[in-house]
């Protein structure tokens, strides 16, 4: 199955009918376009390519009008390839939406997480520092990082100021907590990658896993049985 693509619109609460407060981020899911479609034998795979928020025609390049007005639909502003197995089930000019979702499932949802520029070790790997005291010339930097003759250079991974964030994050087995259909809105328990009106991915983890299960071969034994 294909996933949808969606914008992050923030986070809230909500209350469940037993009390329960439950933090949740609002998510516009859809309505996404099938703009190509990929099959075996023409790239040697199935895929379908979505598109979702239209843009203004003007914005686009040469090679991107093309793409568009091969096909005669609108110009979006994000596309992107999902691959699946049920290629025909698939149409060009199709809308995807956000009902393909029901409240209960679980998702993976993958995004750009939020960029934090050039940070120290205390806050990029979470070190505990030196002592506060006076007299301590020790309290916020790296420290140590090899040694003399031996090892005689800085063995890789060190854990050491740099840049972060600004990273593709994957987070799964997130609930949906509430389906808005004619708002084209999704509540999902929890946070999610990225600030606001950052670009996400959803998929459904129970029926991906139901298609990555049609994929995998028949075990011996069962094989045997038939």
């Amino acid at each position: 199955m294909a996933g949808i693509l969606g914008k992050k619109l923030g986070m809230t609460q909500v209350f469940t009918k037993d009390g329960r407060c439950l933090p949740v981020t609002v998510v516009q899911a859809g309505p996404c376009t099938v703009i190509q479609k990929k099959t075996v034998g023409s790239d040697g795979y199935n895929s379908v390519q979505l598109g979702f928020e239209e843009i203004d025609f003007r914005k686009l390049n040469k090679a991107q009008k093309g793409h568009f007005q091969k096909r005669e639909l609108k110009p979006f502003y994000w596309l992107k390839e999902f691959r699946i197995n049920n290629i025909d089930d698939y149409q060009v000019g199709q809308v995807l939406t956000v009902k393909r979702f029901k409240e209960g499932d679980s998702v993976t949802v993958m995004g750009v997480s939020k960029g934090k520029g050039f940070q120290g070790v205390i806050k990029r790997h979470h070190k505990s520092g030196g002592p506060k005291s006076h007299g301590s010339t020790f309290h916020r930097s790296t420290g140590s990082i090899g040694q003399r003759t031996y090892p005689g250079k800085v063995f890789k991974n060190m854990k050491l100021p740099g840049h972060m964030g600004d990273e593709r994050v994957t987070i799964q087995n997130l609930e949906v907590v509430e389906i808005r259909a004619e708002e084209n809105l999704i509540f999902i328990r929890g946070t999610v990658p990225g600030g606001v009106n950052a670009y996400l991915v959803i998929n459904n983890l129970a029926q991906d896993f139901d298609q990555r299960k049609e994929e995998l071969p028949v075990p011996a034994t069962e094989q045997a049985a038939v």
